[in-house]
This record gives C-alpha cells, structure tokens and sequence, in this order.
C-alpha cells in the first residue's frame, strides 16, 4: 500500500462532518436572514423582494440602503407628512412605479381625500406635460412669438390642480421635472416657486425623493441646475443657499481632475 492509499484509507474510517457543517451554516443563515428581514418588515410595514436578496447576499449593502431610505422617505424633515406623501404620488404616476402602493395609504392617513389625490395626479400630469412646453420654446420660439410658452405653462400650472395650494403644486411638479430630466421646465418651476414664496428646504427635500425612484444622477443635475440659477443671479436665493452655490470645487471628477 502506497503512503497515498494509506491516507486515503484513514480518511474513509473517519466520519464525513460536511453535511452537519452545512446544514448548521445553512440554519445560520436562515435565522439571520429572517432577523435582517424582520428588522425592515418592523420599521416598515411591508417587505419587498429586493430586501431579501441583500439580506441574503448583501446584509451591509441592506444596512446602508436602510439607512438611506430612512432618512430619505421616513424620517421627518421639512414636509408634513401630508405634503411629502402628495410629492411622492406624483413622483411615482410620473416614474410608473407601481409596486409603492403604501404610498397610497400614507396620504390617506395623513388627511388625504381623494381631491388631494386628483390634484396629485393632474400636478403630475402637467408637470410630464410640459415637455410639449418645452419643445415649443426650444424649436418654434421664433415662429410662435409673441406666444410666450413658458408663461402659458405657468397659467396651466396654476390652474390644473385647484384642490391643492400652489405650494404643493410647485413642489410635485418639481420633483417630476427631476425624474424626467426637463430642465427647461425645471428652471421655470423653480422660478414660479421663488416667485410664490415656497422655501427653499421645501424645494430641497421634494426633489430629493426623486432620488429613489427617479434617478440620483438626474438629483445630482438638478442641484447643479438649481446652483447655476443661483449664480446667475436669476433666483433670489437666502443667504444659505447662496452659499452652497459660492461653494467652489462642486464640479465633479472632471473639474477636479483638470484642477490637479
């Protein structure tokens, strides 16, 4: 017998040990699993599939998006919960997402009627709207003059949605200007909004819920959108959000890269 077959002889006499390995880890990892799970279902209400998979595969990835959605979409900043939960209907009509129906029943709970729920909507939908406005001062500016279309998306606006203040309608509308990327539109909310006297940290927590379901990079144009509007002078703005757009060094990878 060869010193390999003695080995392998020894190995045979000894019992296997994976299989009870196995099962324990796989007991493990269920019973954290459901733990990660049940801490989400808590705070929540509800679970949805993708918070699984990242406490399967991802517990850390789960914890910090956790955390973002939290402060993001729970916890209480600048907006009742009323007027966060009327931005967030029209953010999710103007991104189709169906499957944050809690949204829903959030409104209702805080005093939403089903008036406060067309005005969401027809907010929304002038807001998806207004590309048409766009179009028409981008490409027939000189041809349809003296009509002026960014005035008569602003007469729309104030009268589409009459069950909700101004405030509201602004707010909704520029939370879906950032999900769609408009930035024509957007700068025109945002100088009715100016105009009307919304604050500004109104503005700022209802165009960051459109991180989530709209898109961060979009939220990132946005803020640089609101800054330039700023810097040139065409918003009035406080002195503290004067000082975010005097803040240097805000132009990314490329002007950091140039800088070196």
């Amino acid at each position: 017998m060869t010193a390999r077959d003695d080995r392998r002889a020894q190995g045979a006499e000894r019992p296997s040990t994976g299989g009870l390995n196995r099962g324990r880890q796989d007991e493990e990892t269920t019973e954290a699993l459901e733990a990660r799970l049940a801490a989400v279902r808590a705070k929540r209400g509800y679970l949805l599939p993708h918070h699984g998979l990242m406490a399967l595969a991802f517990p850390k990835l789960l914890e910090g998006y956790d955390a973002a959605y939290t402060a993001l979409a729970l916890d209480d900043r600048v907006l009742s919960h009323h007027d966060r939960e009327f931005v967030w209907i029209a953010i999710l009509a103007a991104t189709d997402e169906r499957v944050a129906t809690h949204h829903i029943a959030k409104l209702r709970a805080a005093g939403g009627t089903d008036a406060t729920l067309g005005a969401a909507f027809a907010a929304a939908a002038l807001a998806i709207g207004a590309e048409a406005f766009d179009f028409a001062a981008r490409d027939w500016a000189r041809q349809l003059a003296p009509f002026d279309p960014r005035a008569a998306y602003l007469d729309a606006l104030r009268r589409i949605a009459p069950a909700a203040p101004i405030r509201l309608v602004h707010l909704a509308g520029l939370a879906v200007q950032v999900c769609r990327a408009r930035w024509r539109p957007f700068a025109w909310h945002l100088e009715a909004a100016y105009a009307d006297a919304v604050p500004e940290e109104e503005i700022a927590e209802a165009i960051s819920l459109a991180m989530f379901p709209g898109s961060v990079p979009y939220f990132v144009e946005a803020c640089a959108e609101w800054r330039r509007l700023i810097l040139d002078g065409t918003l009035p703005a406080s002195p503290r959000f004067q000082a975010w757009a005097r803040l240097s060094g805000q132009g990314g990878h490329d002007e950091a890269s140039a800088a070196r």
